[in-house]
């Protein structure tokens, strides 16, 4: 009987210690989730010390050191665990992603096809771990073709029914730009478990990056996620940077909620600090920046030098403002840059010729790396203007062009931007080019014709070839039909002036001449320069032989 009683006694230890791992093992899973990623490290620390073959716990652990943006120290803990369990498919791929994210592309691949074959291809948790480390979709690291791939072998696997794989399938199509997949993805997702909510904060980003044309749609799934669950802290982050720039208030609430559901956080100094920049109190900004950077010493933050430059630019201080950011540049992992940074710095130094071909570059950087088409075109406007208002017409059309590029439906005011400024600076074939296509895309407009005459006026100067006279034959029609509306009369009377010399000239037609020099007069009556060009005409036939026989 005391043998029997021993041996329960065991059993019993033995399933409370298994119940007890499993249990950390689901709160660390609980805090990844949230990305408390320092609260999933320290409930896993006494786990991975005292069970160094739980795989799970072990690839956790190193994925709440990525998500710290401890890289070398995740990277240095799967070498580890690797040395422990070296046939461990789900470290394999743990260790495929570090590699993946230090920008070693093909050894990460071989990791992660390693994983699979350790795995036979039959493992969720490992191809989901896979596809994980490359559709995150806010990163250039990765293959969102492969991630799509492995993440739908997964979900063909018997018994599959896990929310967190067809998330990240939507965020491997969002990657790949496949936006309906990633929707139907999504809403896999949330049809497994309608309060996932980490599938409709990423369903909402999506929708986010197609612009503020889709507010309405990505707010309502942004405030459904905070509905179903308050304490998930991604949705106020993004949301406290979304209204940061147009509602400071709204803002600074998102904050106050995103840290009190977040785990103590190292930034917080430099997210208070913003905030007193997002008011307009620049010289608090910096204060309190300062104050930031005196308390963490060698670890500041390094945006909190950014943040200082533009401060020091809102205060018209340019010199510190490039001190400052030469300083963020040079301290800030260049992975973790953003679009904006070097937007914003092309721009500080755009009153320095000697760095004319660094802004471009650093803007078109900004230009490639931003995921958000209101972005590009905010950086490309903001260069392209600049340089207009320098008058520096050739480098502000070759930037507005740049929007054609960019922009999915562009506008005419778009094709105008180009072609004018290519007008303004001499370069009339490429102003032909986007006044040509204005023209085509809105016939009944009269800019197209009206700036394709000018600038074929320019290019056939004499009149010869007649290039500019089907387009202000057009200018006339159009303008003819209503002379009320605004600049029209401007645009009539020059495309008149153009056919009075045009047939003067060229054409030797006293008569046609005349014509036009009257409808002219019939909208400048005291127009001194037409009423000398009536009498001149009048009085001067050109198809009549010259003096002298010749």
């Amino acid at each position: 009987m005391k043998r029997i009683k021993t041996g329960s006694l065991l059993l019993a230890v033995v399933l409370f210690g298994s119940s007890v791992i499993a249990q950390s093992v689901d709160q660390a899973k609980k805090f990844m989730y949230y990305e408390r990623y320092k609260s999933a490290k320290t409930a896993l620390q006494p786990l991975v010390s005292s069970t160094p073959l739980n795989e799970e716990a072990a690839y956790l652990y190193g994925q709440a050191e990525i998500g710290l943006e401890q890289l070398k120290e995740a990277g240095q803990w799967y070498q580890k665990s690797l040395q422990t369990n070296p046939n461990s498919a789900l470290l394999t791929a743990g260790a495929g992603h570090v590699l993946l994210l230090e920008g070693k592309a093909a050894d990460a691949r071989m990791k992660f096809e390693s994983a699979i074959s350790l795995s036979g291809g039959k493992s969720i948790p490992v191809l989901n771990a896979i596809g994980f480390a490359n559709s995150n979709p806010d990163t250039k690291n990765g293959d969102a073709a492969y991630a799509v791939d492995v993440l739908t072998r997964a979900t063909k696997i018997k018994g599959f029914k896990d929310p967190e794989v067809l998330t990240n399938l939507g965020d491997a199509y969002r990657k790949l730009g496949d936006g309906g997949n990633a929707v139907l993805s999504y809403d896999a997702a949330l049809r497994l478990n309608p309060n996932y909510v980490r599938a409709l904060y990423r369903k909402g980003k999506l929708y986010q990056t197609q612009g503020v044309g889709q507010e309405d749609l990505y707010m309502t799934l942004y405030n459904d996620a905070i509905s179903k669950d308050p304490a998930y802290a991604p949705v106020y982050g993004n949301l406290f940077n979304y209204f940061y720039s147009t509602n400071v208030p709204r803002s600074a609430d998102y904050l106050d909620q995103w840290l009190k559901h977040s785990d103590d956080d190292p930034k917080a100094c430099f997210y208070r600090a913003s905030m007193k920049y997002a008011q307009g109190l620049f010289n608090d900004a910096l204060s309190a920046s300062d104050a930031c950077i005196a308390a963490e010493g060698e670890n500041a933050y390094p945006n909190l030098y950014g943040l200082k430059a533009l401060s020091y630019m809102k205060l018209k201080d340019t010199v510190n403002a490039r001190t400052n950011y030469e300083t963020f540049f040079k301290v800030q992992d260049p992975e973790k840059i953003g679009a904006g940074d070097y937007a914003t710095y092309a721009l500080l130094m755009l009153n320095n010729p000697a760095d004319s071909m660094k802004v471009e570059t650093l803007t078109a950087k900004a230009v490639e790396i931003d995921s958000i088409e209101a972005n590009k075109l905010s950086y490309i406007r903001n260069l392209a203007k600049s340089y207009e208002s320098k008058q520096q017409y050739n480098s502000a059309a070759n930037w507005y062009a740049r929007v054609m590029k960019v922009r999915r439906n562009y506008s005419n005011v778009d094709l105008f931007n180009a072609g004018y400024n290519y007008y303004l600076a001499d370069k009339m074939d490429s102003s032909v080019v986007y006044f040509t296509e204005y023209a085509q895309k809105y016939p009944e407009d009269i800019m197209g014709h009206y700036m394709l005459g000018n600038a074929n006026a320019i290019i056939d100067s004499s009149g010869e070839l007649g290039l500019a006279v089907p387009h202000y034959e057009k200018t006339i029609q159009i303008a003819e039909l209503d002379t009320t509306k605004p600049n029209v009369k401007t645009r009539l009377l020059t495309a008149y002036r153009f056919f009075i010399g045009y047939y003067y000239n060229t054409k030797k037609d006293q008569k046609q001449s005349l014509q036009y020099i009257e409808k002219a007069l019939a909208l400048a009556p005291e127009d001194q320069q037409l009423l000398t060009f009536k009498e001149f005409v009048t009085n001067n036939d050109p198809a009549a032989p010259r003096r002298g026989g010749r």
